[in-house]
């Protein structure tokens, strides 16, 4: 059977920064039967839209950049790291293919601010005063829990893997290594986690009766750091394979222009 390909872009025109973290995604990818594609930044956009049209499905990776605030009608902090502007327009592209053809889509970090700002949502740009340490690092491998609600997408894969529950909500231990985060979610997105102490969003994803496809989900931390250690990481990538496997394209549209 042919393995789903999962267009993953290349995080950033860092290639220090690149290199080191673009194979944990296509790793994590392949190891739950997927075939992870490199999208290169820079290309002519009918380079990459042709390349992505080969694809059953997107994941946007974190990066070091930050996602121009001018996109969602602020001017920078000074907080706020230099925008990648190449990084955003591929993200776009894919998002945008992704949304036209029904493609399963799982943000990661950046990834999920990139999806939130692309949906006319708005971001914090610099957590800071907050109990929790959302900059941890990859040093960190637990550095907050995070509540997801039990009637969500992301509940479906946490509630198989994670039985503890407070208040109704799913609680998951989890990494962190990012400052900024979603304000208000956007067009046809909810959200589907926040930090346990501090009510940070930490997920979001599609509404039921959102355009696009049916698997939209963004998530602030990093799963494909802790793919061997944590059941929840491994149900993660492998639902979002299993959608993409799942995907066939739209068919044309019947219509009247």
């Amino acid at each position: 059977m042919t393995r789903p390909r999962i267009a993953i872009p290349v995080p950033s025109t860092d290639p220090e920064y690149s290199s080191q973290a673009w194979q944990q995604y296509a790793t994590a990818v392949e190891r739950s039967g997927g075939e992870a594609v490199e999208i290169p930044l820079g290309d002519p956009p009918a380079t990459t839209a042709r390349l992505v049209a080969e694809c059953q499905g997107i994941l946007l990776p974190g990066s070091g950049a930050d996602v121009n605030p001018q996109k969602y009608g602020q001017e920078p902090v000074p907080e706020c790291a230099p925008p990648d502007p190449s990084r955003e327009n591929v993200d776009e592209l894919l998002l945008q293919d992704a949304h036209n053809m029904g493609k399963p889509i799982l943000t990661i970090c950046f990834g999920t601010q990139t999806l939130n700002v692309w949906r006319g949502g708005t971001l914090v740009q610099h957590l800071t005063g907050l109990p929790v340490n959302h900059k941890a690092g990859r040093k960190v491998p637990i550095a907050h829990t995070v509540e997801v609600a039990t009637d969500s997408l992301l509940g479906q894969m946490v509630s198989a893997e994670q039985s503890a529950e407070t208040d109704g909500d799913l609680r998951l231990p989890v990494n962190s290594s990012h400052h900024q985060a979603v304000a208000t979610a956007g067009d046809g997105l909810r959200v589907s986690a926040r930090s346990s102490i501090d009510g940070v969003i930490e997920a979001i994803e599609n509404t039921d009766d959102a355009p696009g496809g049916r698997f939209v989900v963004g998530i602030q931390w990093h799963p494909e750091r802790t793919f061997d250690e944590s059941a929840v990481s491994r149900a993660l990538f492998a639902r979002f394979i299993a959608e993409a496997e799942a995907w066939t394209p739209r068919p044309p549209s019947t219509e009247p222009v």
